[in-house]
């Protein structure tokens, strides 16, 4: 299907002509329906001179057959998919807040991040006032307003503005969403494309050391499951979702390799073996009739088991503010701290890229430690 930008020649009366005013065409599109076997027309409401006698006449007639142009482009994509049964009415009249709460429902079983998608659907609620919008609808202009409410609006629990790494994360779900609605074909295009991501910002990544995690492993805690998986997730790296989908049939024990672990990542979908240590294997009950059996039952991430986790943090002595995650960060200093080299802790972790895990690494350098612990005692 081909569609045309045409030009109108605009009528002007001898009067006017007389009078030295210039004739002012408009601009259309048009294209021949197959179904109808006749030629359809769309005026732009757009106007160019006919003969342009300045540089500004030129110059608006210029930008203003780019527009034409940027317009018809984005017609034929429409045109083309809905001919093609690509993008139905029914779809595109899919409401935002609607479509965004099926999306994070499916994460409720599957991922570990269904509060945070949760929180993220709270805020675009709020941004909405209540208010649902077509999916369809949805352009630059609002998602900038969305990005600009998350990182400058007093909108944290606390009545303060959120952190820029929290604005980062709901705006990364949002992005998501669009980014589903457009492979579902709800929406022609994703107009997320348009608008700048918010970069993370570098944060100091709390940990605890060797003799913290000792404190906590003969501490008693209110929830044991909880306290044996943060101590599980602390001695292999693995995430609370992973940890959570574990089953007794991903262990596995060889005379050669030893204990390891064998699961798909449920964050980056990526397929690993784990190696494990003894320690870790002593907190778990691997011994069951049923392989399919889940390692840790029952295990829930909300913010009342949090305030669990942070109550025992404290009744170990440890004056830190600390959260499941910190155990996979405890993980990735120890390994550091041990002279573990930061391409093998990079794979003990899963991560994709080098630079992700050198944020452990400048988060506690044994070097630097051990350069200023060797500085000898000046006032013997």
């Amino acid at each position: 299907m081909n569609l045309h930008l045409g030009e109108r020649k605009g009528q002007l009366s001898e009067k006017n002509e007389a009078l030295g005013k210039q004739r002012k065409n408009s601009l259309f599109l048009y294209f021949d329906n197959p179904k109808t076997k006749k030629r359809e027309y769309m005026f732009l409401d757009l106007y160019v001179f006919d003969k342009p006698k300045s540089h500004i006449q030129k110059d608006h007639n210029k930008e203003t057959r780019l527009l034409a142009e940027k317009i018809r482009a984005k017609k034929l994509l429409e045109l083309q998919n809905t001919n093609h049964g690509f993008v139905s009415k029914s779809k595109g009249s899919i409401g935002l807040l609607d479509f965004f709460e099926q999306t994070a429902e499916k994460r409720r079983e599957v991922d570990g991040t269904y509060g945070n998608w949760f929180s993220t659907f709270k805020h675009l609620k709020n941004f909405c006032k209540n208010r649902d919008i077509e999916i369809k609808n949805v352009d630059e202009t609002f998602i900038e307003n969305f990005k600009d409410y998350l990182l400058k609006g007093k909108i944290s629990s606390h009545g303060d503005r959120l952190s820029k790494n929290s604005a980062q994360s709901y705006f990364n779900k949002f992005r998501a969403t669009i980014r589903e609605a457009h492979r579902q074909k709800v929406i022609v295009e994703n107009p997320c494309l348009r608008v700048k991501a918010i970069k993370e910002e570098e944060t100091l990544r709390q940990y605890l050391t060797l003799e913290e995690l000792k404190k906590l492993q003969k501490t008693e805690c209110h929830y044991p499951q909880y306290k044996d998986a943060f101590l599980f997730s602390a001695l292999t790296g693995l995430r609370f979702s992973d940890i959570q989908n574990l089953r007794k049939k991903d262990i596995s024990y060889d005379e050669i390799n030893g204990w390891s672990i064998k699961f798909t990542q449920q964050k980056t979908k990526g397929a690993e073996i784990l190696p494990i240590s003894e320690n870790a294997i002593t907190i778990i009950d691997i011994d069951s009739k049923d392989d399919n059996d889940l390692v840790f039952t029952n295990l829930k991430y909300n913010a009342h088991y949090n305030t669990i986790l942070r109550r025992w943090v404290e009744e170990a002595g440890i004056k830190k503010y600390i959260t499941f995650h910190c155990a996979r960060h405890s993980f990735a200093t120890l390994q550091l701290t041990m002279n573990t080299d930061i391409y093998t802790v990079s794979k003990l972790l899963g991560h994709r890229h080098l630079k992700t895990t050198e944020i452990y690494a400048k988060v506690i350098d044994k070097k630097k430690i051990d350069a200023v612990s060797s500085i000898p005692n000046i006032f013997e």
